[in-house]
């Protein structure tokens, strides 16, 4: 059996607060004073007064370590309880043992599954009888109406703990699956993050490299540009992939430990810039009225990127414009493209996870995002985020 001190940590985790044995300490000692008034006379069984202070005292005493050792001290008071009521100690006797009982009923579940409800209501219904049956002359003093009132006190006190135990289980499953879901968010949003990572960075540099491959021996110096490009391109996303694990699975003494990557609307020019090396002719518009959170800027970022990346991989050589917009606590993005070149396959608006990332991302801000091709031609992407 484990056995505890003041102030060593439970088995749940929190300690045992020295100011609570304290209390109990006092607990204690008023039930063993509590009988001192009516011992000063004899008793049913003929005890002198100094007698019954010793006996309430034995069973007040263990009192003082309830906390600490929950179910034994309960077993000693209450074996001591039933051992001193034929000398006229019922009240206090089982009074202490109910003290006794609530430490045990707030960490350990009841016999045999008793229900708190089940046993508070049985209480509550054992006292109204007791009291109804009295009437006018209360039988308050005879010895088995002062057992009963103390059984039904013990099982009043177990409802009470046990309940409180039960709520308290509540509160804790709830935060645990709080917890797992902000887990889970968590690793659908890095996963969302290598994603745009991978396939922005990735398709930029396929396109670069098939121009170089292509251009390599006829001109040399735009072979050179495509490589240059592929450079820039491949760095940026070196970088931005060692954020985002950083972020995943920080390192010891790492500042940047925990944190986001460090991507708002202040990098879409750059995402633009490299749309441009790309061979999409994209243009940029902004209109902030207001500074957006960080955690809605690096989502509306997020869009930007794959949006510029699908538009990369499906219709270049093209023209594109980006729209984006911020005002009264919301972000609105549109990005539009003229469509693909004669020879060029027509878009699919379902399916890829890069669409499927996109809503997500929309959609953990209280916005929305349709993707689609355009009345006149071309492919569109509009978002919403709120914040």
């Amino acid at each position: 059996m484990t056995t505890l001190r003041a102030g060593d940590p439970r088995p749940g985790g929190r300690a045992v607060p020295r100011r609570l044995i304290a209390l109990d300490v006092l607990a204690a000692g008023a039930f063993a004073l509590l009988p001192w008034v009516a011992a000063m006379r004899p008793g049913p069984a003929g005890v002198s007064a100094p007698a019954a202070w010793g006996l309430s005292a034995a069973v007040a005493l263990p009192l003082c370590v309830r906390r600490i050792w929950p179910m034994p001290v309960f077993l000693v008071v209450l074996v001591l309880a039933c051992a001193v009521l034929p000398f006229g100690l019922a009240p206090t006797s089982l009074l202490a043992a109910a003290y006794a009982v609530y430490p045990v009923a707030l960490t350990q579940r009841g016999p045999l599954g008793a229900s708190p409800a089940l046993v508070g209501g049985l209480s509550a219904a054992g006292a109204a009888v007791l009291t109804l049956a009295g009437g006018r002359h209360y039988p308050g003093r005879t010895q088995v109406t002062q057992v009963a009132l103390g059984v039904v006190a013990l099982g009043a006190t177990w409802a009470v703990g046990a309940t409180l135990r039960e709520r308290r289980e509540a509160v804790e499953r709830a935060i645990d699956q709080a917890a797992e879901r902000a887990r889970t968010e968590e690793r659908l949003r890095v996963s969302r993050d290598i994603h745009d990572v991978a396939t922005h960075s990735i398709g930029l540099i396929a396109v670069k490299a098939g121009v170089a491959n292509h251009v390599l021996l006829s001109h040399p110096e735009e072979a050179r540009d495509a490589l240059a490009v592929i450079e820039q391109v491949s760095r940026t996303a070196l970088r931005d992939m060692r954020s985002t694990l950083r972020a995943l699975r920080p390192g010891p003494g790492d500042p940047g430990a925990g944190r986001r990557p460090d991507l708002g609307l202040g990098d879409v020019p750059a995402l633009v810039d490299l749309a441009r090396a790309a061979g999409v002719d994209a243009r940029l518009g902004t209109r902030y009225a207001e500074e957006p959170p960080a955690g809605v800027a690096a989502s509306a970022y997020r869009i930007v990127q794959e949006a510029l990346t699908n538009v990369i991989r499906h219709a270049a050589p093209t023209r594109c414009q980006v729209e984006i917009a911020v005002k009264d606590g919301e972000i609105s993005i549109s990005v539009c493209d003229d469509g693909p070149g004669p020879g060029h396959r027509t878009r699919e608006t379902d399916g890829g996870l890069g669409l499927v990332g996109m809503r997500e991302r929309a959609a953990s801000h209280g916005g929305s995002l349709d993707a689609g091709p355009r009345p006149g031609g071309g492919f569109q992407v509009t978002a919403v985020l709120r914040y």
